[in-house]
């Protein structure tokens, strides 16, 4: 089982010993998209790199079964980087993120950066490379008891200097220590919600990133008396948080997504990629919004797309084409706008990937831009119009992907099946629970 890049462990071996590093943390990530971690000492380090640790599976969300619990965890030496919240006066600390294995070697079917990797092979073998900038969008509040707001801001305020500037201002900084570029951090929509948006890179760079970004958010938040969180729709009746995915295939170091032609400056793989995850939408949904709560954000409404549209202009539109800017060629992309910010970025990352790629096998065309305000339209303009929308629960989401050739493709058996028989559980659950809401309403009259 040696790991291939000895140049690559042997650089990482010379920096944990530059920077006196004594502790390693592993991490992974379960199928839900939770980081998991366990640490190592610098010691055992050299080992871990070319042999990977074992560890129990047994306990982590979708793993594995007690039976077959031996798992190995082979850390991905490009991903080494000092932990900048952790102090360094004695020693400091590293992490690095790691690909599971079965103890033969084998890549372990249920791990959801393998997965990613598979699905980032099938547009390599098409002669393509996926780049995504996700913008996640989060909330402060001031403890985790409840939604008591940092600011009363609203979007791109400058609110008076307060708690939730210098709570960004430090997230950037410490994001940039861990390697990851920034390009713009502002107040969102709702009070007390805010995003940091990171530079566009290849989807697996990117899902890592994405993972140490909600870590970052957190801890920063913890150390300064806050608490931050990515849960999709916390307060009632305010904008819920997104995490809207610009996307591009490119071919070499070119954006396969450009025409200088064509009147939107999109090429023919790009529409047929829009289209593709246009017809796929509602089936990888139960993927990019996970969570019961995530439904309570995708309502007609609140700037959450549940129309299965797309345009230029129009921010009600499902996948909206930013404006092409004279020679920025590499720049053409599209957003996806249904995504929460509190999926499993390796999976989601994939089933987007999945259903844009079979748009450009089958050579699937979109429908005509819609580029009026769907919200406005009527029931009956819509169906007109054959402009579908969303699942608009976790109950709709699951019936519909579980059906879905598509999403086991993309996901695998493994994974597909221990994520539906999760979410039905999650399901089950939520469907028992007697809310205030109920007891408000309906006991003092019936």
């Amino acid at each position: 089982m040696m790991n291939m890049s000895r140049e690559s462990n042997e650089y990482v071996l010379k920096k944990a010993k530059e920077h006196d590093v004594k502790f390693i943390w592993m991490w992974f990530t379960d199928i839900l998209g939770i980081l998991k971690s366990f640490s190592i000492t610098v010691e055992e380090l050299e080992g871990a790199l070319d042999e990977g640790m074992g560890f129990d599976g047994s306990s982590i969300e979708g793993f594995a079964r007690i039976d077959e619990s031996d798992m190995v965890a082979l850390p991905d030496p490009d991903t080494f980087r000092l932990v900048p919240w952790r102090p360094r006066e004695h020693h400091a600390v590293a992490r690095m993120f790691c690909d599971v294995l079965r103890p033969g070697g084998q890549p372990f079917e249920g791990d959801p950066r393998y997965i990613l990797k598979r699905n980032l092979k099938r547009a390599a073998d098409l002669g393509y490379t996926f780049y995504v900038g996700p913008e996640l969008e989060y909330f402060y509040f001031k403890n985790d008891q409840g939604t008591e707001p940092l600011d009363k801001g609203g979007y791109f305020d400058l609110t008076p200097h307060d708690a939730a500037t210098d709570l960004r201002r430090a997230t950037v900084l410490m994001l940039e220590q861990l390697g990851i570029d920034v390009e713009y951090s502002h107040h969102e929509v709702a009070h007390s919600q805010h995003e940091i948006d990171m530079r566009y890179t290849d989807a697996l760079t990117m899902a890592d990133n994405v993972m140490s970004y909600r870590l970052v958010v957190k801890e920063v938040a913890m150390a300064n008396g806050v608490y931050a969180t990515f849960m999709p729709k916390p307060v009632f009746g305010m904008n819920g948080s997104g995490m809207h995915v610009h996307q591009s295939l490119f071919k070499g170091d070119k954006n396969a997504f450009f025409s200088k032609d064509d009147e939107y400056n999109l090429s023919k793989e790009a529409k047929s990629y829009i289209a593709g995850l246009l017809r796929y939408a509602p089936e990888i949904t139960a993927v990019c919004n996970q969570w019961v709560n995530s439904y309570k954000r995708l309502v007609p409404g609140y700037e959450a797309p549940v129309y299965l549209s797309w345009a230029r202009r129009n921010r009600s539109d499902l996948i909206r084409v930013p404006e092409y800017k004279p020679g920025r060629e590499q720049a053409t992309r599209i957003e996806f706008r249904s995504p929460d910010p509190a999926c499993n970025p390796y999976l989601a990352f994939s089933v987007m990937l999945a259903a844009g790629l079979e748009g450009i096998e089958k050579g699937y065309t979109p429908p005509e831009p819609v580029e009026e305000n769907i919200y406005e339209m009527t029931e009956a303009e819509r169906k007109e119009r054959g402009i579908g929308t969303l699942p608009a629960s976790l109950w709709e989401a699951i019936t519909i992907a579980e059906k879905s050739d598509l999403v086991r493709k993309a996901l695998g058996d493994h994974v597909f099946d221990a994520f539906i028989t999760n979410k039905k559980v999650e399901w089950n659950y939520y469907r028992t629970q007697v809310t205030d809401y109920e007891i408000q309403r309906y006991l003092p009259t019936l």
